[in-house]
């Protein structure tokens, strides 16, 4: 197997981590992206040459496994000309008691994630959600949002971290997962 898949799967982009499983019933939803649908305008990033609001997505999730101690999301393009991949939004440390992120909690300067919550570093090289922007001409890219259910109240990680880091933690941690994938292309 080459590295980057390893690795790949090591992050969990989507993918099925190792120790991870797939709940029966743990289930991710949002009214503003449905599942294989086209992500709208509202998500998309405002920056190099894309010009969408850059609005968090609003989220719910039900069915987690009994033993959830807290939630980590990501949402990471495995389509990106990059070799590795993208990650576009990396929250951890939503507390178990919480089934929802409201429309725009990505934003960090609103402050409208659960208490005790913690936005990292994306690939875009800031703590907050960063929409889709393909590069002109591609294919529509997948955008993965995964629910991770966590067997730890809290990662030891702060808002610095990277996705790698948080994604090798979540590794080790993650109980079961649930998974919304929205297309982009422009």
């Amino acid at each position: 197997m080459h590295k980057r898949t390893i690795l790949a799967a090591a992050l969990g982009g989507g993918m099925a981590l190792a120790g991870a499983a797939r709940a029966d019933g743990f289930t991710l939803t949002s009214p503003d992206i449905s599942e294989g649908g086209t992500i709208q305008n509202e998500q998309v990033f405002n920056a190099f040459g894309c010009t969408g609001q850059n609005i968090s997505p609003r989220l719910a999730w039900s069915g987690a496994p009994a033993n959830t101690k807290s939630f980590a999301l990501t949402i990471y393009d495995p389509d990106a000309p990059t070799g590795s991949g993208f990650w576009h939004w990396v929250v951890f440390n939503i507390p178990a008691n919480v089934n929802a992120l409201a429309k725009n909690a990505g934003d960090a300067r609103q402050r409208r994630l659960p208490k005790g919550a913690i936005q990292s570093r994306t690939d875009y090289g800031i703590a907050g959600y960063g929409g889709p922007c393909p590069p002109p001409g591609d294919k529509p890219h997948r955008y993965i949002i995964t629910l991770h259910a966590v067997d730890v109240e809290k990662l030891p990680l702060d808002k610095n971290t990277s996705a790698a880091v948080v994604g090798f933690n979540l590794h080790y941690h993650t109980i079961a997962t649930a998974t919304l994938t929205g297309l982009y292309g422009r």
